[in-house]
């Protein structure tokens, strides 16, 4: 198996605006992506640093129940995405090591096909796994 290449880091904010002025205030840095995720109840801004991605993820509205049960209510670094080819064949090589899909997964997230798997204590943090959409990759 190759080295694996993390996609981004997933933070969950109480306030997307907020966080998007600090950004560009600290690190002159505009948000490469602003999505709404109506279906999810998820407003995203991505900001492309040197190294990595990093992921800011508002709830928002009455449609967000499902993203809070994926991803919790805690705000901070909550998830790390893990970029593959092939979104079925990963799902299942973790799934034949013991890793299990939370219910709703595989779908379509902020940067392509996504499935997110039952916590794992010793991480502390959800782990993804990320097909991009073929203009991100």
């Amino acid at each position: 198996m190759k080295r694996p290449r993390i996609g981004h880091l997933g933070v969950i904010v109480q306030d997307l605006q907020a966080a998007v002025v600090l950004m560009e205030r600290l690190f002159e840095l505009k948000p490469k992506t602003l999505k709404d995720l109506s279906d999810a109840g998820l407003k995203v801004a991505e900001f492309e640093f040197a190294n990595i991605t990093v992921e800011f993820l508002e709830y928002v509205g009455s449609g967000s129940n499902f993203a809070r049960q994926v991803m919790g209510d805690r705000t901070g670094l909550n998830h790390l995405s893990i970029t593959v080819e092939d979104l079925g064949a990963a799902v299942d090589r973790f799934s034949a090591k013991g890793l299990r899909v939370m219910a709703g997964f595989p779908r379509q997230g902020a940067h392509g096909r996504v499935a997110f798997f039952q916590p794992e204590d010793p991480l502390g943090f959800l782990l993804e796994i990320c097909q991009p959409d073929k203009e991100e990759a």
